[in-house]
């Protein structure tokens, strides 16, 4: 599903991504986690072809991406900063995005799971946060795509919009599909995460399951071995 070998990424004199090497076969949940500045947000824009690598290679779904911009239809994302057209109503959003894609959709159904019918005729500009995440949710899982990636998806959500996107998560999981996702909150990592992926200072010292990571740090909660990981590094 996604290859990343030898991956370098420099922004000026800063080393944000040294010799990343990261394979994902397929079908599961995998959290990519770190601290502020570990390159969490540089891998998955390195993936999506946002950010053009210094040194190294990727492929999504057997292609390599620098010869093949098409894989990007295959990805759906959500981004951590939603950064809509302010004069936009959320329909004409949605419209828009689908025109775009031009593959079936499930906008419908999402509308109505978030409780957005009120707000179709709003401005995005007069929208509270919480609210235009679900937008973002609603924009991300509305495509049958075989990778989503996911970037801090629960921020400024109540309890039942996250118990909606947690269901969301599993189904697609249940679907076969793979998804990446990065996240603050482990709770909300331990709930729905199959793999954890560490970064720090560019590199991955640990991948593998959340039993995997409370064995190899001696710990008994997510918390805790997050927290030995990060301060005690060893390579996985």
């Amino acid at each position: 599903m996604i290859q990343v070998a030898n991956l370098h990424k420099k922004f000026g004199k800063t080393q944000v991504l040294d010799n990343l090497d990261l394979e994902i076969d397929g079908g599961g949940i995998f959290a990519i986690l770190g601290p502020n500045g570990s390159g969490k947000t540089t891998l998955i824009k390195s993936i999506l072809g946002m950010v053009i690598m210094d040194k190294g290679s990727i492929s999504v779904l057997g292609a390599a991406i620098k010869t093949n911009w098409n894989y990007r239809k295959e990805i759906n994302y959500l981004p951590q900063i939603a950064n809509f057209p302010g004069n936009l109503k959320v329909r004409e959003l949605i419209k828009m995005i689908v025109d775009l894609r031009q593959k079936p959709n499930r906008a419908d159904e999402l509308i109505e799971l978030f409780k957005l019918e009120d707000f179709l005729d709003k401005k995005l500009t007069t929208l509270s946060g919480g609210t235009k995440q679900k937008v973002n949710i609603v924009l991300s899982f509305m495509f049958d795509s075989p990778l989503l990636i996911l970037d801090e998806p629960t921020t400024g959500l109540d309890p039942l919009a996250l118990i909606n996107l947690k269901k969301l998560i599993q189904e697609e999981k249940n679907k076969g599909k793979t998804i990446l996702i990065t996240s603050h909150i482990l709770q909300f990592v331990e709930e729905v995460a199959d793999e954890i992926i560490y970064l720090l200072e560019g590199k991955i010292y640990f991948k593998g399951s959340l039993e995997q990571l409370k064995s190899k740090t001696e710990q008994t909660d997510i918390e805790h071995a997050i927290a030995a990981i990060a301060t005690q590094p060893q390579h996985a």
